[in-house]
């Protein structure tokens, strides 16, 4: 498929274009310059025509070791990958001399260019439109990426630049969804099959076995300068992502796809997550809301802790947050090449991670290096062998035989003198494990009682490291409304 870069200074409207273009917003938009900072990829359509389009910093003459000057580098790789670069310009500000020093950087490059000029609804912008004819890169197209003017002529000069057969052609609507994920129902209350109340114990259901092969959705997520894009680089085997020594590099949930083993991974990365009394600024509650929305979208979500500074108050509130949302959890104890006395300290690991996260009781946790690549296979087993459990799906019967153990083993209380009489349980769904059950007077049961069968069902059927949720339901009374019979 055709790709198309959006190339350009600072704040020229480069990300407002991409969500226009995707049709929806993926890309952070906000006043101030430099907000993009990696690249992103996305689907777009425009009128008949589809490609992917990507996203860019805008570039910026900065000394070599700095932020900017790697942001700059980003960018020139995705002019390399580009069929065609939009070269965007804010008409409404006019010509400055970065914009001519890019649009020699284009012309070394030997790509094709569409000049687009940005903000042509602007009062005044007329002065700016002439303008850019100087800058030598053909007729300039105006359009208003805020408002959605002069999409037509971008399209005709797009297919002018290419050819109408290099574009694939619009096959289908396009559907209601947020960058290919589709969110799983991670509450605990009874969905439908639940209140349908037409459960029948007896019945033996099919239950379908795991597909080892089926895609997968992986958040990479944690507080900020923990190694999160270093990890996702680490995977990928290349510098995709910006990494460097400053904290918050990362802004926009960037996505990308791998192989392990034969299976496709879109793996998320994130922003660092603070704590939220810390968070002042409107751009990093958009960093934060941004990597909340690729937790719920996520199936498993790997926490990166850093092992110089494990288990801060953050750490934990981020497991918590993961297990509320009902996403398969994994920690990644990452800069473990920093780490000296490694025997001593993955005992005291160990005892951390039972003690202070019992809600994710048995939880995968790995060491691993993003710098040099140590435990990496061993991280993505973990987090492979995770989703299989969250997947699974233990059939009614086998569930009923274990409880009539449990309840023997443990009766539930009595209240008033009177036994709580427990029915059944099914499992409703999975993704997270799900269950039901059925009880005359669930308000006496007690929430002891109920972490009692929680954690049996972990013992028993290996719900270990992942959310599992019950829920009590009154068993439907056959009597009521019925008149008594006179003697």
């Amino acid at each position: 498929m055709v790709t198309i870069a959006i190339i350009g200074r600072p704040n020229v409207g480069k990300s407002t274009l991409f969500n226009r273009l995707v049709g929806r917003r993926l890309a952070l938009v906000d006043d101030r310059p430099g907000v993009t900072r990696d690249r992103r990829m996305g689907e777009a359509r425009l009128m008949d025509i589809e490609f992917d389009v990507v996203d860019t910093a805008g570039l910026e003459v900065a000394d070599a070791q700095t932020l900017e000057a790697r942001m700059r580098a980003q960018t020139e790789l995705a002019i390399a990958a580009a069929d065609l670069c939009l070269f965007m310009i804010d008409v409404k500000t006019g010509l400055t001399p970065q914009d001519q020093d890019f649009a020699e950087l284009l012309r070394r490059s030997a790509r094709k260019v569409v000049l687009v000029a940005n903000k042509a609804e602007a009062r005044g912008s007329q002065s700016g439109l002439l303008d850019a004819y100087a800058i030598g890169l053909g007729e300039p197209v105006a359009i208003s990426a805020e408002h959605g003017e002069g999409m037509g002529d971008l399209r005709d000069a797009m297919v002018e630049a290419l050819g109408r057969a290099a574009f694939r052609p619009q096959k289908q609507p396009r559907r209601d969804r947020d960058d290919g994920m589709e969110a799983d129902d991670a509450t605990g209350a009874a969905d439908g099959a639940a209140e349908a109340g037409d459960i029948d114990p007896s019945v033996e259901e099919v239950v379908e076995a795991y597909d080892p092969t089926k895609p997968l959705r992986l958040a990479i997520v944690g507080r900020p300068n923990a190694g999160k894009s270093t990890l996702i680089n680490r995977f990928l085997g290349e510098d995709r992502l910006l990494t460097g020594p400053e904290a918050g590099i990362t802004r926009d949930s960037i996505s990308v796809e791998w192989e392990w083993r034969g299976r496709t991974i879109k793996v998320f990365d994130t922003a660092g997550m603070r704590r939220k009394a810390r968070i002042q600024e409107k751009l990093e509650k958009l960093s934060v809301a941004d990597g909340l929305r690729a937790i719920r979208f996520a199936e498993v979500v790997v926490i990166v802790f850093d092992v110089t500074i494990p288990f801060e108050r953050q750490d934990l509130s981020i497991v918590d947050l993961i297990e509320r949302e009902g996403r398969a959890p994994v920690i990644a104890f990452n800069k473990w090449d920093l780490v000296e006395n490694r025997q001593e300290l993955l005992a005291e690991l160990r005892e951390k991670t039972e003690r202070l996260l019992p809600q994710v009781r048995g939880i995968k946790a790995v060491t691993v290096s993003g710098e040099t690549g140590e435990g990496i296979d061993r991280l993505m087993k973990a987090v492979a062998d995770t989703h299989e459990v969250w997947n699974k799906r233990v059939s009614t019967a086998k569930l009923n035989q274990w409880l009539e153990r449990m309840l023997a083993r443990h009766p539930p209380p009595a209240v008033a003198g009177r036994r709580v009489n427990v029915k059944y349980m099914t499992q409703i769904k999975s993704r997270p494990p799900t269950f039901i059950l059925s009880t005359a007077r669930p308000e006496a049961l007690g929430a002891s009682y109920t972490r009692y069968l929680v954690n049996g069902l972990r013992e028993q059927f290996g719900f270990f490291g992942v959310p599992i949720r019950l829920a009590l339901r009154k068993a439907a009374n056959p009597y009521a409304g019925k008149k008594k019979r006179s003697s």
